[in-house]
């Protein structure tokens, strides 16, 4: 039942819209909302404007989004239920500011010392309710420090087992890839073992690093299994780790009703990785795995497989795969004989002959410049330094197979250089070598034909993705990384994955509703949906406040829809 209510503050009356119900057969006040004044009112029913004094616009579309997402794979949950209940002191429970440090890596990254003002510049204290102080930077350490390794591995075990059935993400492809990231800890740092110096593939070698192992679905490159892991330990040692994660995670999948430990199902899911995993130690452990592969070799290391001549291979599918051509063969590899795939690509040809081409005009200059030093007979560099020098500038890759280099004379002032390319080896190098990928697989070709190898082994594109968007610095990005003890930075490491998640399932649920978009565009898209919160100041008191949505174009309201944002949306 609704009426309207009048109370008489300090001789001025204001009046309200309250609705009753019976709650446990009791009647209740189930909403309240402020009118204003008479005056106000009578404004309103004559059809007259009123004014606000002013306007915020506050982060909604985006917010909202990734928060509906959070709900849907009932991350907070999770986190508390294996961690435990919250301390009574504590301003939301664990999981409460998980969720918050993963929405935040998807949608603006910030540290935790600049979190609680981006908080306050988005719609978020709506839905969830905060008290003062709950946003502290402190707060959010006090909660990561009560996560350990164990329970970090429970949690993305049983998050990615919501995630599969929740969103039914298929898994019988799967992508394997590592890389590292940057961190800012001090060198004398002795909390963060995780933190080492290593080959940084960011190029920081100033800075110590922190390895990722990802296993990703082909299916929308969802991350599946996550693996954090020192960053002076090379990939290939983390591979054993990763698979037998992988393969404890995914269990009951892998093998079929009827059979036990012992018996491989009809339908193996399939692992797919680069020639940086290779090793004995781990083909012994995939071959002990209900896992299918599809990895690759080295060309150089099989020159007999690259001299096989061109009427041996055939076209593959030219409409899948335009320009690329095959051969199979079998030979022994890391212990067993295998199914060896030997492609041609035209286009990867056309792009390593092009990026030759600039790195032999490098060199060029540089010999050019060290030529002319030389000439001038004014080098106090002895023959074995120039040599040093030459042999720098032909390090770079099949360089000094095409460069014919001539160094005369033995005293410093007599020394003289002459170069050129030789055009015949670089054709043949190019014939060689150029366009060529070894594939392997342990799948016979009953069980998968070369265009599905082919295409099994080039879905790597999803996890390289994946890494590529984490180092993107504007959404879903793992910088900053501001934490200096080892506990703090796998908790790190694991929101940023389940952020990582979060955006790869709204792309693949708009994809699958016709809106194909890249994260960024996504994310952007949503981000425009703006809500505008109203303020009418009084003659005293705290200002009257109204909200309202920004206009949407169409894609917006798409999402809009997709994303159950009307739930989330500001009730007028």
């Amino acid at each position: 039942m609704t009426s309207i209510i009048g109370k008489t503050i300090k001789g001025q009356t204001y009046y309200y819209s309250r609705e009753v119900a019976r709650v446990g057969g009791k009647p209740k006040i189930v909403s309240q909302r402020y009118l204003g004044k008479a005056a106000d009112i009578e404004a309103a029913i004559a059809g007259a404007t009123v004014m606000p004094d002013r306007t915020r616009h506050l982060a909604f579309g985006d917010v909202a989004a990734v928060w509906e997402m959070l709900e849907r794979l009932h991350l907070a949950e999770i986190v508390d239920d294996v961690v435990g209940a919250r301390r009574s002191d504590a301003g939301a429970s664990v999981g409460t500011y998980i969720a918050l440090a993963a929405l935040n890596r998807v949608v603006d990254p910030c540290s935790k010392l600049a979190f609680s003002d981006w908080w306050d510049t988005t719609a978020g204290d709506r839905w969830l309710r905060l008290s003062p102080g709950a946003l502290d930077h402190r707060r959010f350490w006090e909660a990561m420090d009560a996560i350990g390794e164990d329970d970090l591995q429970q949690i993305e075990r049983r998050l990615v087992a919501a995630m599969v059935e929740t969103f039914a993400v298929d898994l019988s492809g799967l992508v394997l890839d590592m890389t590292n990231f940057a961190t800012w800890i001090d060198s004398g740092n002795d909390r963060a073992a995780i933190a080492q110096r290593g080959h940084s593939k960011q190029k920081r070698n100033d800075l110590r690093i922190c390895g990722l192992a990802l296993v990703v679905s082909t299916d929308g490159g969802v991350p599946l299994v996550s693996h954090a892991y020192p960053g002076n330990k090379p990939d290939v040692t983390q591979f054993g780790a990763t698979v037998n994660e992988l393969v404890t995670r995914f269990s009951t999948l892998l093998f079929d009703d009827a059979g036990g430990d012992d018996d491989l199902p009809d339908e193996r899911l399939t692992l797919v990785y680069d020639a940086g995993q290779n090793s004995n130690d781990n083909y012994e452990l995939l071959d002990s795995t209900p896992l299918h592969f599809v990895g690759s070799l080295p060309p150089s290391d099989h020159p007999e497989l690259l001299a096989v001549p061109k009427d041996a291979y055939s076209v593959v599918d030219n409409d899948a795969f335009p320009g690329l051509v095959a051969f199979e063969t079998t030979k022994v590899v890391f212990g067993k004989e295998r199914r060896l795939v030997v492609c041609h690509s035209k286009a990867l040809h056309e792009k390593q002959s092009r990026g030759f081409t600039q790195t032999l005009a490098k060199t060029h200059r540089q010999l050019a410049e060290l030529a002319a030093r030389l000439s001038r007979g004014k080098t106090r560099k002895s023959r074995e330094k120039v040599e040093a020098d030459l042999a720098a500038i032909v390090a770079p890759r099949w360089v000094s197979r095409v460069m014919t280099i001539t160094l005369v004379g033995e005293d410093p002032a007599e020394l003289r250089l002459s170069f050129a390319i030789d055009e015949d080896a670089r054709a043949a190098l190019e014939t060689e070598l150029f366009g060529k990928r070894i594939l392997f697989s342990d799948k016979t070709p009953d069980e998968a034909a070369t265009a599905q190898i082919v295409a099994e082994y080039r879905s790597q594109e999803a996890v390289e993705s994946d890494f590529r968007q984490m180092k993107d610095v504007k959404v879903v990005s793992f910088s900053p990384m501001f934490h200096f003890t080892e506990s703090k930075i796998r908790v790190h490491v694991f929101y940023c994955v389940v952020a990582l998640m979060v955006a790869r399932l709204m792309v693949r649920e708009a994809d699958q509703a016709g809106l194909h978009l890249s994260v960024r565009a996504l994310l952007q898209s949503l981000a425009g949906i703006e809500e505008t919160l109203l303020l009418y100041q009084g003659e005293r008191g705290r200002p009257r406040a109204r909200r309202m949505l920004t206009e949407k174009d169409a894609t917006q309201t798409r999402l809009y829809d997709l994303f159950n944002l009307d739930s989330y949306a500001p009730k007028r």
